[in-house]
């Protein structure tokens, strides 16, 4: 499995959500503050390719995966494969 790139922002509970799931499943993934990295909502959407109107926002290597119900679901479908 590609590495997983969680896009959020301090005080987020789905951002601390997905973070926990990636962890608790061993996951490669890397966490990527947009505050402290000074990433704009543009610059996010410009990386999503359509708007974004909430954290976390997430990837599978270059594909979007979307927030945190659909990396749930993602991680859920790859462990019964």
């Amino acid at each position: 499995m590609q590495r997983i790139t969680i896009f959020g922002r301090e005080g987020c509970g789905f951002c601390k959500r997905a973070k926990e799931l990636c962890e608790m499943q061993g996951l490669n993934y890397v966490y990527v503050d947009i505050h402290q990295e000074g990433i704009s909502k543009a610059d996010l959407e410009k990386t999503v390719g359509k708007p974004v109107l909430t954290v976390p926002q997430v990837f599978h290597g270059k594909d979007h995966i979307g927030g945190f119900t659909e990396l749930n679901a993602f991680v859920k479908q790859q462990l019964a494969a």
